[in-house]
């Protein structure tokens, strides 16, 4: 998959394409909350820039209004994210782990879920 950045505004166009499917510009913009919506000419010329990055595809035209779909999945979006975010602590996750437990953001649950994510996988057998 290509590299694609997106900014935030991108981002949050293509969270609503992920969790709605495909859908018109003007449901995009319906996507936002009322309070701070973007305009529709604004939404839809970052629709027309993420269809030329090619993270977004028309799939039909109904009457005047082109339909959208995303052409890249939400969890390959996530993991290029966390890949390029390891890739600036030298590849190492320590520190983000560390920093994640210290906020608060990451619960003995999360801690569990992730050595039985490294156990199924093989990469997490403890030595005895």
């Amino acid at each position: 998959m290509a590299t694609i950045k997106f900014s935030p505004l991108e981002l949050q166009i293509m969270q609503i394409l992920w969790e709605r499917g495909a859908i018109s510009i003007r449901e995009i913009q319906e996507g936002f909350p009322e309070a701070g919506r973007p305009a529709y000419t604004t939404i839809q010329t970052t629709v027309y820039r993420l269809e030329a990055k090619k993270a977004v595809r028309r799939v039909r035209k109904i009457s005047n209004a082109h339909i959208f779909e995303a052409a890249v999945t939400g969890e390959a979006t996530q993991r290029k994210f966390l890949d390029d975010l390891l890739r600036l602590f030298g590849g190492r996750s320590q520190p983000v782990i560390a920093h994640l437990v210290e906020s608060g953001s990451l619960t003995l649950d999360d801690l569990r879920a992730a050595e039985k994510i490294l156990v199924e996988s093989g990469r997490g057998a403890r030595k005895p």
